[in-house]
């Protein structure tokens, strides 16, 4: 039975929490949080405001880091200095060489790491790239990818506001689409960026040329209360392929078109999408990856660098 910690009670803890709760083997036995009101809803956790002394009075396997982003690496290397598999919310860092600072610690220790970019996990995401790998639609010519919402005035003492402790819209919001990019296709060739950056408001536009087709991508906060919505169209040779108000579409060339958003049959030569929860698929993978021994290289570190890099350019 694995045990499992989790440090940081707040916003994407939800999506965590209940996935370590419903997983056979498995058992979410410590919560910690400066705030003690966010752990009052477990009375069933051992809750702690203190890191050190959760990590010295329990016996943990895992820890699930979803603290804000500043402070992603150096709790990872403190809970891996301590012989603790980490699974981190992403990014892992606001700093390309805390790629190699955690990555190596982790090697030292042996123990496992893996940054949770859930894109990876997110089945119309994944369709997009077993698409590209098979070429079922034939070749790849173009991708347009959003996601857009309110500027967040919830996070606690504001830090998703300061760009110190944040890295706004490019590490809250695009590192998902470019992360997702990265993986799938590559590193791109050519980056074209534009970026309206005022308080409570930041947009930014940006173009990947990839060797034979190009991505433009949009990611903003806006002071204005838009409901926040992410999704994709890619023009394969054969189909275009979108994803938009959770819905999945395959429109073929010849007429054909298939929904795949219902988890269900769409006729002959349909793909099924499982129904299932990105979230619960990488936290699962990375469990699976502890109980075996198998090194999470799904994401890779070199990725990772990549994608920091690109963003501190935009």
């Amino acid at each position: 039975m694995l045990k499992i910690g989790l440090i940081g009670v707040g916003g994407i803890s939800g999506e965590h929490i209940p996935v370590w709760e419903n997983m056979e083997d498995a058992e979410l036995v410590a919560l910690c949080d400066i705030r003690p009101e966010q752990m009052e809803r477990y009375p069933d956790k051992h809750c702690y405001t203190d890191f050190d002394e959760m990590l010295e009075n329990e016996n943990i396997d895992i820890l699930d880091i979803c603290l804000p982003t500043y402070l992603h690496a150096d709790y990872a290397v403190k809970a891996m200095e301590k012989g603790i598999n980490v699974i981190c919310e992403k990014p892992v860092s606001l700093k390309e060489e805390d790629v190699e600072r955690v990555y190596s610690t982790a090697k030292r220790m042996n123990v496992k790491f893996m940054v949770a970019q859930v894109l990876r996990f997110w089945p119309e995401y994944e369709l997009i790239k077993e698409l590209y790998d098979t070429k079922k639609y034939g070749k790849l010519l173009s991708g347009y990818m959003n996601r857009l919402g309110p500027c967040p005035k919830w996070s606690w003492d504001n830090w998703m506001k300061d760009p110190l402790r944040s890295g706004l819209v490019p590490y809250d919001l695009h590192v998902h689409d470019l992360d997702f990019m990265v993986y799938a296709f590559g590193q791109p060739v050519t980056v074209q960026s534009s970026r309206s950056k005022r308080p409570e408001q930041d947009y930014i536009s940006a173009t990947y040329k990839f060797d034979d087709f190009f991505v433009t991508t949009e990611a903003a906060w806006y002071a204005a209360p838009l409901p926040f919505g992410a999704g994709f169209r890619f023009q394969f040779e054969e189909a275009l392929v979108t994803y938009e108000n959770g819905r999945c579409m395959v429109y073929q060339n010849d007429d054909t078109i298939l929904d795949l958003s219902a988890g269900e049959s769409a006729g002959e030569g349909s793909i099924n999408l499982p129904r299932t929860n990105a979230y619960a698929n990488e936290i699962h993978y990375f469990a699976e990856c502890v109980r075996t021994g198998k090194n999470p290289d799904r994401i890779k570190p070199s990725e990772l660098e990549t994608v920091i890099n690109i963003l501190n350019r935009i």
